[in-house]
């Protein structure tokens, strides 16, 4: 498995939606693996296509692991050699996921993006959800999300739809994180 580059906001290509995917091959299981590598390596609990530069409907989520061992912080140079070593985990692969129901109630919590490094701020959003999608094998299941899990399957989401977890909170706060951006990605 390698060390996907990440993309960074402001990159306008997070602004694009991704496209469904037809054809489940060993290809995209390749990718699936790699985005699951640069997912622990990065330190991050989801990861959709579009953060590391390909417009499918695919993510990957994982909010069970532990890190054991591993040095890698976001951007230290290291290249596709970075590894981690992690423990129980439980990656899961989502193919052309739609969330088909919404709860009525909502939870506020801090929500971080790999293609937001360092930056974080509350968003409201559903406390479950009813998701239809295709597995790493291309079985269709449906399934009630709740907790960690509806927040980062709507997270990941949203970013397959183009929309970031910024668009979600007030212009003010989301000008600031984007400067920041702007600031981290001239050097």
């Amino acid at each position: 498995m390698k060390m996907l580059p990440l993309v960074i906001a402001p990159d306008p290509i997070l602004q694009k939606i991704s496209s469904k995917v037809e054809k489940i091959d060993d290809e995209l299981k390749s990718f699936m693996k790699d985005m699951v590598h640069t997912m622990y390596n990065e330190r991050g609990v989801g990861l959709a296509a579009v953060q590391v530069g390909r417009l499918d409907r695919v993510l990957v989520i994982d909010v069970d692991y532990e890190v054991v061992d591993g040095e890698h912080i976001h951007g230290n140079g290291c290249g596709s050699s970075c590894s981690v070593e992690v423990k129980n985990t439980n990656p899961r692969y989502f193919i052309n996921p739609e969330i088909v129901e919404f709860s009525d109630e909502h939870i506020s919590y801090s929500e971080g993006c790999l293609s937001f490094p360092g930056a974080t701020s509350k968003v409201e959003r559903s406390e479950s959800v009813c998701v239809k999608y295709l597995d790493f094998d291309g079985v269709e299941r449906k399934e009630v999300m709740e907790d960690l899990m509806s927040i980062c399957i709507q997270h990941e989401m949203d970013h397959l739809n183009g929309i970031t977890f910024v668009d979600h909170i007030s212009k003010l706060k989301r000008d600031l994180i984007l400067k920041k951006m702007r600031k981290l990605n001239s050097r």
